[in-house]
């Protein structure tokens, strides 16, 4: 089969080798009737084929923009301009509600000559609007997320300013403390934002130390106690010959902080801080990951309802909320991708109470280029 550039493949082979295409391909001759298309193009349309061959394409394969406008009356391949050689791919809807996007390629004899042929280039619109929704989706919820906690430092701050005299100590204190807060939140979530892109682009790294488990739950613990939850809602259960786990300490913080928020705010009862030994399949990941020495499991748990079982595997996906709202969605991405940097691996599964148990399997060894 010649594919030589300039070369012409007789029809049969021309067919076949474009069944070797990924897109969709119809062919038009010089009077505009279809004179064949491939296997694809008959499913990304959803058209008998009968309907298009024989036919003149712009009557059987009714083409539109998005304000509705016939593409073929503006583009004209047969009677527009003879120095046009085809359109770049457009997004356009074909009759019945389909969404292509749709390349153009003129075919002309000579120079300045007119059209002879015109070939279609079809490709299924589905993955760019799911983009498109992603896109979306993201861009709503920044701007849900930031305007909420931005109109209450604005407020907060405008009334401070105007009426500071008129305030006792106590109001201006809660004041303020508001609009701490409200900024921590928003600092949160451009970090869980920018996370998201270096996850995305494969550009996030990781500084691994020896790090001390039982003293990181503790710094936890007392973080939270600090901004107002009772100290018996914690649980630290860490064996004493526990190895360290080779982790970035910021990224770790990171991660148990964004857990231990998800308890609170879906959870309920007890959150349990604790670690053991991998073993079973959790070592198993860490090994195939070039780990050798046994890694270190760190699970956080609370008593709530649980996460169903055909829900598990969607926990960790951008904007996932499950039954309720109240955060971006973000949160358990970002726990993913960042204990993936380390070389280890997350998962979801029940606690003992009854409730969501997630478990962090860590090396408790250097990396390769440390050690």
């Amino acid at each position: 089969m010649d594919f030589r550039p300039g070369s012409i493949l007789p029809p049969d082979r021309a067919a076949m080798a474009s069944e070797l295409l990924p897109d969709g391909m119809i062919a038009a001759e010089a009077d505009a009737k279809v004179s064949f298309l491939n296997r694809r193009a008959i499913q990304v349309l959803g058209m008998d084929p009968g309907d298009l061959v024989g036919r003149d394409i712009r009557k059987a394969l009714v083409l539109r923009d998005g304000d509705g406008t016939d593409w073929w009356e503006v583009t004209d391949p047969w009677r527009g301009l003879n120095i046009r050689t085809g359109h770049r791919e457009k997004f356009l809807v074909v009759e019945g509600g389909a969404e292509v996007l749709v390349t153009a390629k003129y075919l002309r004899p000579g120079r300045n000559q007119p059209v002879n042929r015109v070939i279609l280039m079809l490709r299924d619109a589905e993955a760019r609007r799911r983009l498109e929704a992603d896109h979306a989706a993201l861009i709503s919820t920044v701007a849900h997320e930031l305007r909420s906690p931005l109109t209450s430092v604005k407020g907060f701050s405008s009334t401070l300013l105007r009426r500071w005299e008129r305030f006792t100590d106590d109001q201006k204190r809660l004041m303020i403390e508001t609009i701490e807060a409200d900024a921590d939140r928003v600092t949160r979530l451009i970090t869980e934002l920018l996370d998201v892109s270096r996850i995305d682009a494969g550009r996030l790294q990781i500084r691994p130390l020896p790090v001390d488990v039982s003293a990181v739950y503790g710094r936890h613990v007392e973080r939270a106690v600090a901004s107002g939850y009772d100290r018996e809602r914690f649980t630290i259960d860490v064996p004493s010959d526990l190895p360290e786990v080779w982790a970035d300490p910021d990224r770790l913080d990171q991660i148990l902080s964004n857990l231990i928020e998800n308890c609170f705010r879906h959870g309920e009862g007890v959150v349990t801080l604790a670690a053991r030994p991998s073993s079973g399949d959790a070592q198993e990941v860490l090994e195939a990951k070039g780990h050798t020495a046994t890694g270190v499991d760190l699970l956080v748990s609370d008593e709530g309802k649980g996460i169903a079982a055909d829900h598990r595997d969607l926990v960790f996906s951008r904007f996932w909320h499950g039954s309720g709202r109240g955060s971006t969605g973000l949160g358990l991405y970002v726990v993913k991708g960042l204990v993936e940097a380390h070389g280890g691996r997350v998962h979801v599964e029940s606690a003992p109470s009854g409730g969501a148990l997630f478990r962090l399997s860590l090396p408790s060894e250097p990396p390769d280029y440390l050690a």
